[in-house]
């Protein structure tokens, strides 16, 4: 079996590739074909906006915390299954160690350029040329972002020499919502999918072009099979818009484990269900809830008491910041938490960590705007993927584990066991 097949990249961020990849996948999608749509780097926001457009889960592809192997088995799957895989590029083309066009060098992808040409005309061919000779990539093609109108759209066509322009995207009255850390979520605005819609109508493509695109060709590679390390245990699953951030790889991870997740809404003030053996949270933005998670009596009381009895507790990032004593807001506003770990998450307006990160085998990434003060002495540290420095904090209260690393469960998958059994049942 094979898809057509394409990576959507661009210059720099910003020049609206999250906009591009999801026009294209609901503009396919409504065509009547199957669209599997990928993330390239740690990213928890755009592969949200991405699943909304495509209709289906968006997993993460990434050579260093995925590893090849797992890109490959991915790709190929998508490839059985999907007419059209859209990979959506991290950054620059070129940017990171291994970068996006690494990437697409790897598995044979074609590269698709957005270049952001409200500001341009002619300069866009100087810009595509460098993109497809530096690596140099396979360069389908480009896709002009944000022009002013056909005659635009034309003058960018003229620009690129042998390069053709597959497509154009006009400039929008309204935009996919933003904030730090990247996009909004999807739920959080009624007419989502109206945008998505309105985004995928504009698009005007070279339909010919489009469909004499290469296709992909793998052959199927089974997922390697787990051991059972979590037969029998369930886990509860903190899962709302404080805390949306999760690899759907890692839930994945998780079942083939043998574990059976059960999810429960904190925002809701729902306690931890019963009879789960564990519990995992993931992060996200609990600072946008802090008043509602700081009146949510009934959710702080049974993670204080699951605590007390013992039960293994991971928490990520947002995870943390929610059971540490208070999270402080950006307007100087103190709202009280569930208070296991002891210490403040004070938001601020400048990121405080970002990259590659690894605990062990377990590959992850940070990426935050918080700091946390007054905490605990730290079990360990993560290694950043890039100089192998000191990274994160890995704290360690009784039997909560919390850190601000975001760990990817298949990169250790009995490592990420780990972190929800008891110190009598871990795998040496």
């Amino acid at each position: 079996m094979s898809a057509r097949a394409i990576l959507v990249a661009a210059a720099a961020s910003g020049q609206g590739k999250t906009t591009v990849t999801a026009a294209l996948a609901r503009r396919l999608r409504r065509d009547g074909a199957r669209v599997r749509v990928f993330k390239t780097g740690p990213d928890f926001l755009d592969p949200l906006t991405l699943a909304r457009a495509s209709g289906a889960e968006v997993d993460t592809l990434d050579l260093w915390m995925v590893g090849e192997a797992g890109c490959r088995q991915r790709l190929a799957a998508a490839a059985q299954d999907a007419d059209w895989i859209l990979v959506e590029a991290v950054m620059g083309l070129y940017d990171g160690a291994p970068s996006s066009a690494d990437l697409a060098n790897r598995f044979g992808l074609p590269v698709l350029a957005v270049l952001d040409a409200r500001a341009m005309a002619q300069t866009a061919g100087a810009l595509a040329l460098g993109l497809r000779d530096y690596g140099p990539v396979q360069l389908a093609g480009v896709l002009a972002n944000r022009v002013a109108g056909d005659s635009h759209a034309a003058m960018v066509a003229e620009s690129l020499r042998d390069i053709p322009l597959l497509g154009h995207l006009p400039r929008q009255a309204q935009s996919l919502p933003e904030r730090h850390l990247g996009l909004g979520l999807p739920d959080e605005l009624a007419d989502f999918d109206v945008r998505l819609d309105a985004l995928a109508d504009s698009l005007v493509l070279d339909d010919a072009a489009w469909q004499a695109l290469p296709r992909l060709t793998l052959p199927p590679e089974p997922a390697p099979a787990l051991p059972p390390l979590l037969a029998g245990r369930r886990l509860a699953l903190a899962r709302d818009a404080a805390f949306a951030f999760v690899y759907p790889a890692n839930l994945a991870c998780l079942r083939a484990l043998g574990a059976e997740l059960v999810e429960f809404s904190p925002l809701a003030d729902q306690p931890l269900p019963a009879g789960v053996d564990a519990l995992y949270l993931p992060g996200g933005y609990p600072e946008l809830h802090a008043e509602t998670l700081n009146r949510a009596r009934t959710w702080q009381a049974s993670v204080r008491a699951a605590h007390a009895a013992g039960l293994p507790i991971w928490a990520e990032c947002g995870g943390m910041m929610a059971l540490a004593d208070a999270i402080e807001t950006v307007d100087g506003h103190s709202w009280g938490m569930a208070g296991l770990l002891p210490g403040v998450a004070h938001m601020q307006d400048r990121l405080a960590g970002l990259g590659g990160q690894a605990w062990g085998a377990l590959r992850g990434h940070t990426f935050h705007y918080s700091r946390l003060e007054l905490p605990p002495e730290p079990q360990a540290h993560t290694v950043s993927q890039r100089g192998g420095g000191r990274g994160e904090a890995i704290y360690r209260v009784g039997s909560l584990q919390a850190s601000y690393f975001h760990a990817y469960f298949p990169s250790a998958p009995e490592q990420a066991a780990a972190l929800f059994l008891p110190a009598e049942d871990r795998p040496c």
